[in-house]
């Protein structure tokens, strides 16, 4: 079976520079390899297709046959690296904490230890207050964006 770390060193020997970050790499008993990769400004097929030839050239068929992906990684998937967090300040998430609890609100002011989430508040008057709740990110077991239709 093909190594998670080579695979990791390929691909941040690649991304070096580039702006792309990883955001994960999953390789299955049967060695299909699935490389999700992103940057702040969306990752293009270009980018994911650089990436896969540069894998396929660090990696011998002769030696193991394999299955390879590479693609950003979705909408639907949660966050998996900060660098995700980062990408998408100022949009709406919904954060589930280890308590058990789900928050829905927009990403804000997130730092390497964690970040804020601006929440609407129904008050008794029937007004809607705006409530920033910090989270660090020991706290957080997944991070998803909302996707809003305008």
């Amino acid at each position: 079976m093909i190594e998670k770390q080579k695979i990791e060193g390929l691909v941040e020997e690649y991304l070096r520079g580039t702006g792309l970050f990883l955001v994960s790499v999953k390789i299955s008993s049967a060695n299909r390899i699935i490389v999700l990769a992103d940057k702040n400004e969306g990752i293009t097929i270009d980018e994911c297709a650089g990436i896969h030839r540069h894998i396929e050239k660090g990696l011998d068929r002769d030696v193991e046959d394999f299955e390879l992906q590479v693609s950003s990684p979705g909408l639907d998937l949660p966050f998996g690296v900060i660098e995700q967090y980062f990408k998408n300040e100022g949009k709406k998430v919904e954060v589930a904490d280890y308590e058990g609890a789900k928050y829905v609100g927009k990403l804000k002011n997130v730092t390497e230890g964690g970040f804020e989430l601006e929440t609407e508040i129904k008050t008794k008057e029937r007004t809607i207050e705006l409530k920033d709740i910090s989270f660090n990110f020991e706290q957080i077991k997944s991070t998803r964006v909302i996707l809003t239709i305008k």
